[in-house]
């Protein structure tokens, strides 16, 4: 929010997709895992920036009634390239280095670059905002804090109880809270967490995280139970995913243009109960649940997420003045990507959790290559069912979600009610 205040949007674009450029090339050519992660942070801190700068400009300057078309079309690349990522990266594994992986993206990056600094223009207003140093330490602790902890959960010994769990998570907890008090009392603050005072904003971006971490745990729990448990390769695990991202790809502005004509209730409880469905068919797969079943399901969960994630998220920043939807923007970014983290090492620590308990309390004399396949599934059972519990809250939350009018609107009716 402070960059897309302080710089022109074509400098913070070429900044961005500088960052992501240079992280792909260190990637590629990383001789181990420790530059191999320098450079996927240095990716990370461009993309980091260029999601929520593309959600601002669609904002300041696409009028209301087309916003939903125009977020439906940005739906596209947010839904289906994660998506296809599994296949795609497949392919890739099976029959080349892991290296092609970032060489691959890398022209691709390079003429982004050449081409926006010929062609972008800048659209959105700058103004010379103050960075608060401490709200910055604060928001790395919390935010950094809690995603380590939980990612912590499922490795070791003791679990939850392990003081690598506990400790970061208790940092991290007491830094947000420290964040969010700072936020309060500074008149700059990092993050204008005035948003969380309008209703629907509140209501919707607590779906959306809920919706990333059932997201998620699709696309990290099923190539695990394909390939460990069923013997599928890294190819045919990726293509049991790839249906899915093409539905989301189809869907995404078909979706955005049902939001401009009835609004993003109907689609929500629609979307989050075909999700729930699909994650509860999936906490009972077994041994025997065909390939082509598991791909259906994958599908239709994908096709629930298509009509959730754009028009919930277009709802909750309509309701918000201009002036936020930097903030909006940004906040919206990062507890997505905060939910997608912490809701993948959640579910993972689940299936590990539970599928170390299965094997140390069955007394079925099998193999242990067969116990070991029975305990993924035993864990999968779990974690899905967690993920249906979640789904399910946000579904009972949608049902409360209104068709959001902008501020600025608000004051006009107000306006020619009073004339």
């Amino acid at each position: 929010a402070y960059l897309i205040q302080r710089f022109t949007t074509r400098s913070l674009f070429l900044g961005a997709m500088g960052l992501f450029t240079v992280g792909t090339f260190v990637a590629a050519i990383a001789p181990g895992i420790e530059v191999l992660l320098i450079g996927r942070l240095l990716q990370a801190a461009g993309t980091g920036l260029l999601f929520p700068l593309l959600t601002n400009v669609v904002f300041s300057i696409v009028p209301i009634e087309k916003r939903g078309s125009a977020m439906g079309t940005i739906g596209i690349v947010i839904t289906f390239a994660p998506a296809i990522g599994p296949t795609l990266s497949g392919i890739i594994v099976e029959h080349f280095s892991w290296r092609v992986l970032f060489y691959g993206v890398l022209p691709i990056a390079l003429f982004v670059i050449i081409f926006a600094y010929v062609m972008l223009k800048n659209v959105t207003e700058t103004t010379k905002p103050k960075i608060d140093p401490i709200s910055l330490l604060l928001s790395t602790l919390g935010f950094g804090g809690i995603v380590y902890g939980f990612s912590s959960s499922g490795e070791g010994q003791g679990g939850w109880s392990n003081n690598e769990v506990l400790v970061p998570i208790a940092i991290g907890v007491i830094s947000l809270i420290l964040f969010t008090w700072r936020q309060l009392m500074i008149s700059q603050p990092l993050l204008d967490l005035r948003t969380f005072k309008y209703n629907i904003f509140r209501m919707s971006t607590l779906i959306m995280m809920i919706v990333m971490m059932a997201m998620f745990s699709a696309m990290m729990l099923l190539p695990i139970f394909l390939q460990n448990a069923l013997g599928y390769s890294p190819l045919e695990a990726g293509l049991i995913m790839l249906p899915g991202g093409i539905v989301m790809g189809i869907m995404s502005p078909i979706t955005g243009r049902l939001f401009d004509k009835f609004g993003a209730k109907w689609l929500a409880l629609i979307g989050l109960g075909l999700v729930a469905n699909t994650l509860w068919q999936f906490a009972f797969i077994t041994l025997a649940t065909s390939y082509s079943t598991i791909m259906i399901f994958n599908t239709l969960l994908m096709l629930g997420i298509s009509m959730v994630m754009m028009p919930i998220m277009t709802n909750a920043l309509n309701e918000l003045p201009p002036p936020l939807y930097p903030h909006g923007t940004a906040i919206i970014s990062t507890l997505q990507q905060v939910a997608g983290a912490v809701g993948t090492a959640l579910l993972v620590s689940i299936m590990t959790n539970s599928s170390t308990r299965f094997m140390e309390k069955t007394v079925i004399k099998e193999p242990e290559s067969t116990l070991q396949i029975l305990a993924i599934i035993a864990g999968m059972k779990s974690a899905f069912l967690f993920a249906f519990g979640l789904v399910v809250i946000a579904w009972i939350v949608s049902l409360f979600i209104k068709r959001s009018v902008p501020q600025e609107e608000k004051l006009k009716i107000k306006q020619g009610a009073a004339n």
